[in-house]
């Protein structure tokens, strides 16, 4: 099974959080996790730094107490990435996540994150849908009661359809 895999399984790259301009590497294999860094300054104790990697398989680094601490590696994945992990947990644990720093609150209140989560939730989304959770929001939508969307999106038919008429 493990042989049908690629032998890259995730491979992300970019630059450290402001205002550090390091760069870093993520790369994990079927057999190990390499991690790579390129220190970036002016400073004069930093500019003979360089660069540096660390390869483990993936028992020794979760067993790796000093990658483990000195990297938050959740904080380097991007965020289009970080959206479509938080779209599989559970509303609570979106809720929980929310409160654990300002990138997690402003990913779990996104759109793209609640646009996801309302299209694993419905089976279709009509156009009409569409429009109404683009003028009123992705979140918004997904925590109001279907009676009330279905007379929101029945008053913007009618008004839909009394602008065309106003134009005959």
């Amino acid at each position: 099974m493990a042989s049908w895999l690629p032998e890259t399984l995730y491979e992300t790259v970019g630059q450290g959080p402001a205002p550090s301009k390091d760069y870093y590497q993520l790369l994990v294999t079927r057999s190990q996790i390499i991690f790579r860094w390129w220190k970036i300054s002016l400073r004069s104790e930093y500019r003979s730094a360089r660069p540096g990697e660390s390869k483990d398989t993936h028992e020794d680094f979760l067993d790796n107490s000093y990658l483990q601490g000195k990297f938050d590696f959740l904080e380097r994945l991007s965020d289009s990435l970080l959206l479509s992990i938080i779209s599989y947990l559970d509303l609570e644990d979106v809720a929980r996540l929310s409160q654990t720093s300002r990138r997690f609150a402003k990913l779990c209140k996104s759109d793209m994150l609640w646009e996801q989560i309302v299209q694993s939730a419905c089976d279709t989304i009509t156009p009409d849908m569409r429009t109404l959770a683009e003028d009123m929001g992705w979140r918004k939508m997904f925590f109001t009661n279907k009676l009330q969307l279905q007379r929101q999106l029945r008053k913007k038919k009618q008004r839909r359809e009394s602008q065309q008429q106003a134009l005959l």
